[in-house]
């Protein structure tokens, strides 16, 4: 399924897109993108770290998770433009990540249908995590 882009209106929300993760989904993350690192795997690394529950997710695993959920939103014809984020707050063992959009804009750019979102990856607390923006071309 293709959205469209004379369906898309300005405030429009992002379907939500959830996982939870924990060391399973980190370690998979880890082992395809050689990110073994200590604090996202150990609990004494983590906290030695400074976080006080132990090992924390990566940032880049919300990153991937927010490309997923764009990818989920617009269809296999739609193409990702652009994605930017900031890490706000630790992902902690057994949080469940809820990306989150709302359509800011949408305008033709060079003769393509954009479509342009804030974003965020939320915890199951309702923690802010990962603010951002996102540009998506129907």
């Amino acid at each position: 399924m293709t959205i469209d882009f004379n369906d898309v209106n300005v405030g429009d929300q992002l379907p939500d897109w959830s996982r939870k993760t924990s060391f399973a989904e980190w370690n998979r993350y880890a082992a395809v993108n050689d990110e073994f690192v200590p604090f996202h795997m150990d609990d004494e690394a983590g906290r030695k770290a400074g976080n006080e529950e132990g090992a924390f997710g990566m940032g880049n695993l919300r990153y991937a998770y927010i490309v997923n959920a764009l990818h989920a939103w617009i269809g296999d014809a739609g193409v990702v433009r652009e994605v930017g984020c900031q890490y706000r707050a630790i992902n902690q063992k057994d949080d469940v990540l809820t990306v989150t959009g709302e359509v800011t804009e949408k305008k033709v750019v060079d003769g393509e249908q954009r479509v342009f979102l804030d974003i965020n990856v939320m915890t199951q607390d309702g923690a802010k995590t990962c603010p951002g923006h996102a540009v998506v071309a129907l």
